[in-house]
């Protein structure tokens, strides 16, 4: 999928969310214009309790971020080189294709706040591929500099820290 097609998908996804009028459970108390606008998935690696590193969606990682102003955000990230399903029907995928398929993507949508003197982004989290995620509020740590965001996921349950980078798409 190219770049363009995944901000197509992520701006339809966040047009429909707010089309069904997607609650806004918690008010924003902190402005986001610092991190409003459309981002592209720069890195997605993971930090191993060992303090390796490696990329955790593949080499070649895709995604994209949307935050608007009031807070309400989507957040895409997809393995660059899953596999296509052989009978190209998700409805007839093979447990193996499933399989990759889900690992292989990241994505949920909901609000988030900013805190620029604790360094935290707080994501109060609607709606996910991961339905563990739903109705769960995480912070994240994050660095901001220029066109760069980066931050730390909550620990996986093996100790694994997910990190996430974005860049800045033009306005």
């Amino acid at each position: 999928m190219t770049l363009r097609k995944t901000l197509l998908l992520a701006s339809l996804a966040l047009a429909a969310s707010f089309a069904l009028g997607a609650k806004e459970a918690h008010p924003m108390t902190t402005p986001v214009a610092a991190i409003e606008g459309t981002w592209a998935l720069d890195f997605a690696d993971v930090q191993h309790s060992d303090g390796t590193r490696a990329h955790d969606y593949g080499d070649a990682p895709k995604g994209v971020m949307q935050v608007d102003a009031q807070g309400h955000y989507t957040i895409f990230i997809f393995n660059g080189s899953r596999p296509k399903f052989a009978a190209n029907d998700k409805g007839q995928g093979t447990p193996e294709e499933i399989r990759a398929a889900l690992m292989g993507t990241s994505s949920h949508y909901g609000t988030v706040e900013m805190d620029p003197a604790k360094h935290t982004l707080t994501f109060h989290i609607e709606g996910s591929t991961f339905p563990n995620w739903e109705g769960t509020t995480q912070v994240r740590s994050y660095m901001l500099s220029g066109d760069r965001l980066s931050y730390k996921v909550p620990p996986r349950p093996n100790g694994d820290i997910p990190l996430t980078g974005w860049k800045r798409l033009p306005r």
